[in-house]
């Protein structure tokens, strides 16, 4: 692999005016209609001849990165001190891996420095990253094999491959149960965090109101179906239909993109809080630990903003004229219920991050390292798809996982709402629901809940990469 870079630095000599030849002899090749320039398309159809496989979107990052005078291309000087940095950027980070100073980088360090950077894989996992840079076969890789093979990759250091893995929670379906974002050290200091969570949010919020005549169908079934009072998808859109008109089954979503952002602010401070408090090594933050810290991060969340998930139920559920908007709703909540109300279901939702979360987190974990050992030869880089696979898959494994729990908060979300319905606690309505209809009535409105995690996890992905682009969040 990269024959020509190999040819061209598998020298013993390491003086500047080597250097200088090593670039020269690269730029020639490259500026193929030698006008002393070299351009994006340039530099894809030059690394791409020489056999060098560049990542998607490197060759704009090269130019961008180099491109000193802004003229969108690379003149011999500004070509040279890029690679120049580039090189002593990698150096740092080959450095940084090589613990025991040896001059090579083994599976065993590649894994420790992923595990410090929060990134929890097998020692298996970590071979096959290192089998993509390693080129002799030794299954260790030494400074020629690293510099070559992120020589014009404008990644310098794992970072890279955290991104490619971290499990994002900007594929939104809905709930907000899963661990927060993890981020690394450079995005928090560099203000990166808050783009990212702005563009998560704003992704959140055009997925929840293109999914949301489904979620409204969910909450309808989860309440009002039984085994006597059987409720078909397209017979109960007809009867929200019939009740108040197309606009009805948009009915909760406002308040339901409404507490998107104060949830993922909160969850966010309070999982950096949380880390702190419970890592046993500062600046290290195990797998347990980190879980423990999403979970609590979570339940911290949803216990500020609970008040809103109950007028969110609610207003989902309400009729034509029965409440004027969402302080009309909490008013006459708090007026005939009193304070109590707004935290009804709360244990239910806050028993239910723990499978919800702990399923999510199992299940992407063993796809990532089953993808990892089985087909990562070339590269760490799933690719979209893989990634948006993996997280769909294990989100909704961690959704089945919880959704009695769900059922039962939204129900007892609702009682008071509903004429004549009794007001039971959660061992109880459980108890009367397996009775009257079965385990399987734990699960009443899983099929629109399922029929929304495609779109909403594609309109999530849409929306996000164009804040990214936006908000100038580089790919």
């Amino acid at each position: 692999m990269y024959q020509a870079v190999r040819k061209l630095f598998l020298t013993d000599c390491q003086c500047a005016d080597d250097a200088s030849k090593v670039y020269e002899e690269l730029f020639a090749r490259l500026d193929t209609n030698k006008d002393g320039k070299v351009d994006v398309s340039e530099l894809k159809a030059g690394l791409a001849a020489m056999g060098i496989k560049a990542g998607e979107g490197a060759a704009e990052k090269i130019v961008s990165a180099g491109d000193q005078d802004k003229d969108a291309r690379l003149d011999f000087n500004e070509f040279s001190k890029y690679l120049k940095d580039h090189e002593k950027k990698l150096q740092l980070t080959f450095k940084s891996l090589d613990k025991n100073n040896d001059g090579r980088v083994d599976p065993v360090e590649i894994k420790q420095a992923l595990e410090d950077l929060g990134l929890e894989i097998s020692k298996e996992g970590a071979s096959k990253i290192l089998q993509s840079i390693d080129v002799d076969g030794t299954m260790t890789v030494d400074w020629n094999e690293w510099r070559e093979h992120f020589l014009f990759n404008p990644a310098t250091d794992l970072q890279e491959i955290i991104r490619y893995w971290k499990h994002s929670t900007v594929l939104d379906i809905g709930d907000s149960l899963a661990i927060p974002d993890e981020f690394t050290e450079e995005e928090k200091t560099t203000g990166l965090w808050w783009r990212q969570l702005s563009a998560g949010a704003m992704a959140g919020a055009v997925s929840r109101t293109g999914t949301a005549p489904l979620d409204r169908m969910k909450v309808f079934m989860q309440v009002h179906s039984s085994k006597t009072n059987k409720i078909s998808l397209v017979g109960g859109f007809q009867q929200m239909l019939k009740e108040g008109g197309l606009a009805s089954l948009w009915r909760g979503n406002g308040i339901n993109v409404l507490k998107i952002a104060p949830e993922t602010a909160i969850k966010f401070m309070a999982y950096e809080q949380y880390k702190k408090l419970l890592s046993s090594e500062p600046g290290k933050v195990k797998t347990h630990e980190r879980f423990m810290a999403g979970s609590l991060a979570g339940a911290t969340a949803q216990t500020a903003i609970y008040p809103m998930e109950v007028m969110k139920t609610r207003l989902t559920l309400r009729k034509t004229g029965q409440y004027t908007g969402m302080a009309d709703c909490a008013k006459k909540i708090l007026k005939k219920e009193g304070v109590k109300a707004f935290y009804k279901g709360y244990i239910p939702n806050i028993l239910g991050i723990i499978p919800y979360a702990g399923i999510d987190l199992a299940v992407y974990e063993s796809l990532k390292n089953f993808w990892l050992s089985r087909y990562a030869s070339e590269t760490a880089n799933p690719g979209i798809l893989v990634l948006l696979g993996c997280g769909t898959i294990s989100s909704t494994c961690g959704q089945l996982a919880s959704y009695p729990l769900a059922l039962i908060r939204t129900r007892m979300q609702a009682q008071a709402s509903l004429e004549g319905a009794e007001q039971l606690p959660m061992n109880l309505m459980v108890k009367k629901i397996i009775e009257k209809e079965g385990f399987f009535g734990l699960y009443r409105g899983i099929l629109p809940n399922f029929m929304k995690v495609i779109p909403a996890v594609s309109i999530s992905y849409v929306v996000y990469e164009n804040m990214r682009s936006g908000l100038g969040i580089s790919k």
